[in-house]
């Protein structure tokens, strides 16, 4: 057996599987993508369902990974056993519809035993499987070699979570010799059972089963492959340690721990369980942050901020009192980089966050401890139970999740009232769901903040920054004091700079900070009671109502935003002047980096119509109107003439944008001081969007110009490709030029017929006959995909009752075509046979039963893809 890294490990078996023509799958994000069903990634197969269940066909049929993964449904156990982690290394090779059993059994044998690979020795493996797979034995017997008494039968061999793909599975033992137990059945000390002497360390599960909606099984159209082996459990067999964590993946961590506690690792039980504890939980955290989740209340970040205190806690046997976890994300950092470098990209980041959560839980802890240990003594010898409201107590109020209530109430002999926290918990959700809030529905839906008067003044139409104070924050439906990093709250400020969502215009973003924290903020909306309300999510530290902080609003895009805005109510004017009174705004997108604007209209605006209105807007900004803002009266803005848009309500006191003489408007959206500030306007699009509403879409100022900027570049390339010496002869050199392709291309089309009829000779000599079809399948050669269906129809032109199928490959992509007789496509669809002929070539295609194409990526399979699919037709 080699002593190897853990990352050497990693490398082998990738490469190992690389050499015997396996795909590398790059290991995904440890947060789902498309895929509601899961918390977190948690093995190697979670990436490549779709792959399993047919969604999706991969490139290659045979697949390898190595996959980071999180499993969080035993955190209890981790620390007091020497395997069980919340993150882990799924190694894995799969095959989607290729191979079987026996070369997944041979790789296995050929991976772990081998000298060029793992050099593990033959007489210490053993293997599982279920009882009624007698393939399985047969191959491990006859094939492979091992005497039936290293084959053990256990009925539990059986992979099967529901409904979806299931089948047997064989797993690979270990025998790390008697110094790990005597063989003892009556202790398991046998492999499959639970001992410390025979580890597994490599599932193959066989998938080759439906498991039906009524409980059946039925065999799968395609049987495929799926293993696992663990790269933390490998390590420690290759490293000869007693656990996972003496391997290279942990012991850096550990040590650093040492260092940090003075404590030793290995000395004391109680020390052991802590350093495990947090050498684990270090890795879960620092990739998970990595991976864009943060310490939350709920779901994801709920399980973070649990894994961080549970690492906090365990740390006081060290006599650790001060935060120290974020110190151990370099080392994390530098052991993973090989396969993982964004850990290292995103240190500094990860740092802060788990630094402010440390902090956070230190603040509370002491107090939260008290509580807990004057709770067990009165239940000691009592009720020898904590009471529900107790648990649910430390939980809301001091940051302890219930399960370190019971790991800390078992470690004293007691027991928690889970039924009565459920009740305190139900409680809390329904109090939560009834004052749900969302940035659509908080304003008419929340009595929490229909209780909030706080007084808040927007000051965004005059400054862009502005020191001011935090009044309210509402989080999981309530007011609360503080909130925490990962946090998404709501508040209100005293004053705010930022503009809410209104009259098309899109809410600033921009940061509300001090020196004690940051939060992003991402969305303002109108509270019940008028006042701006903010959405934000803490970056990091403890936010605290009553706070003073900088309340700053992305100048840039604020800058952009107000150029749009103004140019808006430009071109809502020039567009009534041209195209007449009828047109009234219909809806709006002010945002920075463009501007949409929908008005009523009955049919699309002519190329000369768009360029009119494009002129006005712009000749208004050359114009530099000088922007008057003023609030009034509405009868008297209606005097001056200010237009109201249809359908919006206005109050008493109105705010009037006067762009006079162009244009007047009530609005109370933020604008230039001056057209000139636009600097340029630019329609890009014109379009509909439902009967009698029409879509303009344009960009102003600095996007304008880029845009503009890009088309003179393209023209300039154009100008010099059709070698015209000034700008007014392009077109003319360029309409020639259509001309003459238009010309040439008829009589290369022609050039190109008569070149492939004498290559292919005479067709008919090749026409074979394949299960009582008369089958044409070859490959031809073309100048451009297009051409292939040109080639068909000279074909079948001249064999009309052939099944015609061509292939052919233009600079590396592979083109497919199929004709079928009518007369013969109730037995034979053109269709079919593209569906499954393309996936040989590394592509897909389908199409009518008589006619179908489709194209490819590998054109080195374009053999094996006629010969396949002319069994294909024998099979029929």
């Amino acid at each position: 057996m080699k002593n190897l890294k853990a990352s050497e490990i990693r490398q082998k078996f990738i490469d190992f599987f690389k050499e015997h023509d396996h795909m590398v799958e790059p290991s995904a994000p440890l947060i789902p993508i498309d895929d509601d069903s899961l918390l977190w990634i948690n093995s190697g197969v979670a990436t490549l369902k779709k792959y399993f269940d047919g969604r999706e066909i991969p490139r290659k049929p045979r697949i390898v990974n190595s996959q980071k993964a999180i499993r969080t449904n035993d955190i209890e156990n981790v620390g007091f056993t020497a395997r069980h982690h919340t993150f882990f290394e799924m190694l894995g090779n799969f095959s989607i519809g290729d191979y079987f059993k026996k070369e997944a059994i041979e790789f296995a044998w050929e991976f772990l035993t081998s000298d060029k690979w793992m050099g593990m020795e033959p007489e210490r493996l053993y293997v599982t499987i279920h009882p009624e797979d007698t393939e399985a034995y047969r191959l491990w017997n006859e094939d492979i070699g091992l005497e039936e008494s290293r084959i053990i039968r256990i009925e539990g061999n059986f992979w099967d979570i529901g409904e979806g793909p299931s089948g047997p599975n064989t797993e690979i033992f270990y025998d790390r010799g008697e110094d790990y137990g005597q063989d003892d059945p009556a202790e398991e000390m046998y492999p499959g059972g639970e001992n410390e002497r025979y580890l597994e360390v490599w599932n193959l599960v066989f998938s080759e089963f439906n498991h039906n909606k009524d409980h059946t099984y039925t065999p799968l159209p395609n049987q495929n492959i799926d293993t696992g082996m663990g790269l933390e459990r490998m390590a420690s067999i290759s490293q000869d340690v007693r656990t996972n964590y003496e391997t290279d993946l942990f012991m850096p961590i550990i040590h650093e721990v040492e260092s940090i506690s003075g404590k030793k690792y290995l000395t004391q039980d109680d020390y052991d369980v802590a350093f495990k504890v947090i050498a684990d939980h270090i890795r879960t955290i620092s990739f998970a942050i990595a991976d864009g989740a943060l310490p939350a209340n709920e779901g994801r970040g709920y399980v973070l901020r649990r894994l961080l205190r549970r690492a906090v806690r365990f740390s006081q046997s060290l006599d650790i009192h001060e935060p120290f976890m974020y110190r151990l994300v370099d080392i994390v950092a530098d052991i993973m980089e090989p396969y993982y470098p964004n850990v290292k990209e995103k240190a500094d980041f990860i740092k802060r966050v788990v630094k402010s959560e440390e902090q956070r839980f230190h603040e509370t802890l002491e107090e939260g401890m008290s509580i807990l240990n004057n709770l067990i003594a009165k239940a000691k010898g009592k009720t020898n139970e904590i009471s529900g409201e107790d648990a649910f107590k430390l939980y809301d109020t001091y940051g302890f999740p219930v399960e370190l209530t019971e790991e800390m109430a078992a470690q004293e002999d007691l027991s928690v009232d889970m039924a009565g926290f459920e009740t305190e918990m139900s409680k809390q959700r329904e109090r939560a769901r009834q004052a749900r809030q969302s940035s659509e529905s908080m304003q008419v839906q929340s009595e929490v903040l229909k209780n909030i008067t706080t007084d808040s003044t927007f000051v965004g139409y005059d400054v862009m920054d502005k020191v001011t104070n935090i009044t309210d924050i509402i989080a999981n439906g309530e007011r609360v004091e503080e909130a925490e990093a990962g946090d998404t709250i709501y508040f209100i400020l005293a004053e705010t700079p930022f503009y809410a969502v209104s009259g098309g215009q899109v809410a600033d973003q921009g940061t509300i900070s001090n020196e004690n924290f940051e939060i992003q903020v991402t969305e303002v909306i109108k509270a019940p009671n008028g006042q701006n309300l903010h959405t934000g999510e803490v970056q990091f530290g403890t936010v605290k109502s009553g706070a003073e902080v900088s309340a700053s609003v992305n100048h840039k895009e604020r800058r952009a935003i107000q150029k749009n805005h103004s140019a808006t109510h430009l071109l809502h004017a020039a567009l009534k002047e041209v195209l007449g009174d009828h047109v009234n705004q219909a809806g709006s997108l002010v945002a920075p980096d463009r501007m949409r604007f929908d008005f009523s209209h009955f049919g699309p605006m002519k190329k000369e119509e768009i360029e009119q209105v494009e002129r006005r807007v712009n000749e208004e900004i050359w114009n530099s109107i000088e922007v008057s803002i003023q609030e009034m009266p509405i009868d008297e803005a209606k005097e001056m003439g200010a237009m109201a848009l249809f359908g919006e309500k206005y109050g008493d006191i109105v705010r009037v944008v006067n762009m006079a003489p162009f244009s007047i408007e009530l609005c109370g959206g933020i604008h230039v001081s001056n057209t000139a500030e636009i600097g340029l306007f630019k329609i890009v699009s014109e379009s509909g969007t439902g009967a009698g509403v029409r879509r303009i879409e344009a960009l102003t100022g600095q996007a304008a110009f880029l845009y503009l900027e890009d088309i003179q570049s393209q023209f300039n390339t154009i100008k010099g490709q059709v070698k015209a010496k000034s700008d007014d002869q392009v077109v003319n050199k360029v309409t020639q030029l259509i001309d003459e392709e238009k010309s040439l291309n008829k009589r290369v089309d022609q050039l190109n017929k008569e070149i492939t009829s004498l290559k292919m000779g005479d067709i008919t000599e090749q026409v074979e006959d394949i299960n009582g079809f008369k089958v044409l399948a070859t490959e031809v050669e073309v100048p451009n995909p297009k051409a292939i269906r040109e080639t068909m129809d000279d074909f079948k032109s001249k064999l009309q009752d052939t099944i015609i199928i061509l292939v052919s490959n233009v600079d590396g992509k592979v083109s497919l075509i199929a004709t079928v007789p009518k007369s013969l496509t109730d037995q034979v669809k053109a269709g079919d046979i593209i569906k499954e002929m393309a996936p040989v070539v590394g592509g897909k295609g389908g199409g009518r039963p008589d006619m179908a194409q489709g194209g490819g990526s590998e054109p080195e399979n374009i053999t094996e893809s006629l010969r396949f699919i002319k069994n294909y037709i024998k099979s029929l």
